[in-house]
């Protein structure tokens, strides 16, 4: 497990969802199951945990425990699969938003710039969309908006361009082609943040995180319990700025709307005013964690029974 993913804010995360040991909880991001058996360890006989992941390589690190129901599944199907298993409610949700190290050191998925390999980067190896199918095949103007959008890079007409030129020659289908195409683009000195940004990018879009993301989201506000917790550890501004609005105001603008009298609508109440990040010790121990923000909330009492 400790090869495939070390868990991020492990003790911090997990606290945030004051575990009832009788309670039934989801980890919508199993991985290498550091999170699922951190709260495994801290539920009795009666609670239960359902982990869900898209990717076939996690089920190698599911454990043997009655308690345990991995779903091999995107968690953007949260609601429908927990009605499958014949749950209605669940005390709390955990997110770990973070691709894993397993990803990111597995140079045929494609994800590390590190390596040169096929420009893979799904998550679902049954996906039909891979990194190299959109370099190829969108439209100029389409690929600028992913690298502006989700890589939030500087310029991204003259990276699609680039690509554009070099596509019309001959496919990009490796990293290393990748590289050579935006060689021009890339700045002097700062060539791993920029390639960090552009392989961002186009992981989002192949794995369509965003739209995920949401759907899960809004569907937390459905299957959490009143005073129910959503833990979530993001890893970059796009996913941290979805989150701290959502549990601000239970919408994706960060709106609070308010009733006749001028009271909040908002969902949730806040656990975390401010995100927790990593401690020193832990960004030492592990490097991959520096970007991490945990923001947490619990759904009021008076939100789920107007529901």
């Amino acid at each position: 497990m400790s090869d495939y993913h070390i868990p991020v804010l492990l003790r911090e995360s997990v606290d945030m969802l004051d575990i009832d040991p009788d309670g039934i909880y989801v980890d919508v991001t199993f991985g290498g199951g550091g999170h699922s058996r951190e709260i495994l360890s801290r539920l009795g006989r009666k609670g239960r945990l359902v982990a869900f992941d898209q990717d076939a390589d996690a089920v190698a690190n599911a454990p043997d425990d009655k308690r345990f129901t991995l779903v091999a599944s995107n968690f953007k199907f949260l609601r429908g699969w927990l009605r499958a298993l014949g749950i209605d409610k669940v005390n709390g949700i955990l997110a770990d938003l973070g691709v894993s190290s397993h990803h990111f050191d597995t140079p045929e998925r494609g994800f590390s710039f590190r390596y040169d390999a096929l420009l893979d980067m799904r998550m679902n190896q049954g996906g039909a969309v891979t990194a190299a199918h959109i370099l190829n095949s969108y439209e100029l103007e389409r690929l600028a908006v992913i690298f502006g959008r989700y890589g939030e890079l500087d310029k991204p007409f003259r990276i699609a361009t680039a690509i554009d030129n070099r596509r019309k020659a001959a496919p990009i289908e490796t990293i290393e082609e990748l590289i050579s195409a935006v060689e021009n683009c890339t700045p002097r000195g700062g060539e791993s943040k920029f390639r960090a940004k552009l392989f961002q990018a186009l992981r989002i879009e192949v794995n369509a995180e965003m739209e995920a993301l949401e759907m899960m989201l809004g569907q937390s506000l459905k299957v959490l319990k009143p005073e129910g917790r959503l833990s979530v550890i993001t890893y970059h501004s796009l996913e941290d700025r979805m989150v701290k609005n959502f549990l601000r105001s239970g919408n994706f603008e960060g709106e609070i709307h308010k009733d006749f009298y001028g009271r909040s609508q908002a969902p949730f109440e806040l656990i975390t005013r401010k995100a927790v990040v990593p401690s020193p010790a832990e960004v030492a121990d592990n490097p991959r964690a520096r970007s991490a923000k945990l923001r947490c909330g619990t759904l009021s009492a008076e939100y789920a029974g107007g529901r």
